[in-house]
């Protein structure tokens, strides 16, 4: 089995809470990157710099043989950090809420390791990506030639997941988070007083409507087998109290586990948007903010990801094909164009993690030695000597 030396886990530890310090939003992490790219240096790597503005991917060649990629997310949240330890963020407004830095110190450990013991035969990419929050720096790094400037046969990522005891894994064949799609809706119609409501044409009814219908559209439009999610979350309409507006402004979120039944929302939400307000006198239009695919992992991966979980120190149990989650991932659009996994590394300890995206929340360490342990024996395993 995969041993990890103490020296190594305290380093990761160590590069951690340097991160969480100095939090940098997507395509911003100027200082981050640096740091990454003279760690890596260090270990001998070959460093490429500057893909999708602050990404990184250094490759340890060892022999020939197969090709593998592992990724970590390197970006941080606009979130104003309630935590008064030690290492708390320095940068105003800004905090590791997501647990990235922990991913990046675990991908740098795994990197040292590798470097040093080379029980494998074959090239492994390491891969520091920048804004996986919303910014899609996945996408940008697949269209800047990832896969055509470091070929490789296979690619892996990791979260680490609250609500998951440590040493618990999580990897499914299929399916791992949801697509995610942003939707905004204008209704125009004619204000009016509100005391004569038959002058005008109210798009606050309307849009009242819209909503309660957009909710039918799972139960009797898809599948009850379809996994959906349509959520509104913002509406925006007039300005007095005595005056019905001429405009409401509704936005929201769609989120689904198949790109057929996305691509059959999309429709379907237009379909209703156009219809739905037209017995009230008023017009309605939709504007699209398309995201993330979803997060589907390649059977045979998945597979070959489980068994290297199980075969790693200190993971207890591997969840196998567990229900996904609803939210989204970029590194979906890594997953549309080389089959690879991606699986959730449990984070709750004695005391269970602060939620991710919270004020409160810090990465737990624990899962440090834990992570590089499966990056280790995931490579080991793979490109056997």
């Amino acid at each position: 089995m995969t041993v990890i030396s103490q020296q190594i886990i305290d380093q990761a530890r160590h590069w951690r809470r340097d991160f969480h310090t100095r939090p940098e939003l997507g395509l911003k992490e100027h200082g981050t990157a640096q740091k990454i790219s003279e760690l890596l240096l260090s270990f001998g790597l070959e460093v490429h710099s500057g893909i999708a503005e602050t990404g990184i991917v250094a490759t340890l060649r060892n022999g020939e043989g197969p090709s593998i990629g592992l990724r970590a997310d390197i970006d941080a949240l606009p979130i104003q950090e309630l935590n008064d330890f030690g290492h708390v963020s320095q940068h105003p407004g800004l905090m590791h809420a997501c647990g990235h830095d922990g991913h990046t110190a675990i991908l740098l450990g795994a990197a040292r390791y590798l470097s040093e013991t080379r029980h494998f035969r074959g090239t492994v990419h390491f891969i520091f990506q920048p804004a996986e929050e919303n910014a899609g720096g996945g996408q940008m790094m697949v269209n800047e030639g990832l896969f055509e400037r470091f070929p490789m046969q296979e690619v892996y990522a990791m979260h680490n997941w609250p609500g998951l005891p440590v040493g618990e894994v999580a990897v499914s064949q299929g399916p791992m988070m949801a697509s995610q799609d942003n939707f905004y809706i204008t209704l125009t119609g004619k204000g009016c007083h509100a005391a004569m409501p038959e002058l005008g044409a109210d798009p606050v009814v309307a849009g009242a409507q819209l909503i309660l219908s957009l909710q039918s559209l799972i139960s009797r439009r898809l599948s009850p087998l379809e996994q959906t999610v349509i959520s509104l979350t913002q509406l925006q309409a007039g300005d007095a109290i005595n005056v019905i507006p001429e405009t409401l402004h509704m936005s929201g979120t769609l989120r689904c586990l198949s790109n057929e039944t996305r691509m059959a929302c999309w429709r379907l939400i237009e379909e209703f948007v156009q219809s739905v307000p037209l017995p009230f006198g008023v017009r309605g239009e939709v504007r699209w903010e398309f995201g993330y695919p979803v997060t589907k992992n390649a059977p045979a991966q998945a597979t070959i990801l489980r068994e290297a979980a199980e075969n790693s120190p200190g993971i207890q149990q591997v969840h196998f094909n567990n229900a996904p989650s609803m939210a989204a991932e970029d590194f979906a659009y890594l997953l549309e164009r080389c089959p690879g996994a991606y699986f959730w590394l449990g984070a709750d300890g004695a005391k269970p993690s602060a939620s991710l995206h919270n004020a409160r929340y810090d990465f737990n360490d624990d899962l440090i030695p834990l992570g590089i342990g499966i990056w280790a024996t995931l490579v080991e395993r793979s490109l056997k000597e």
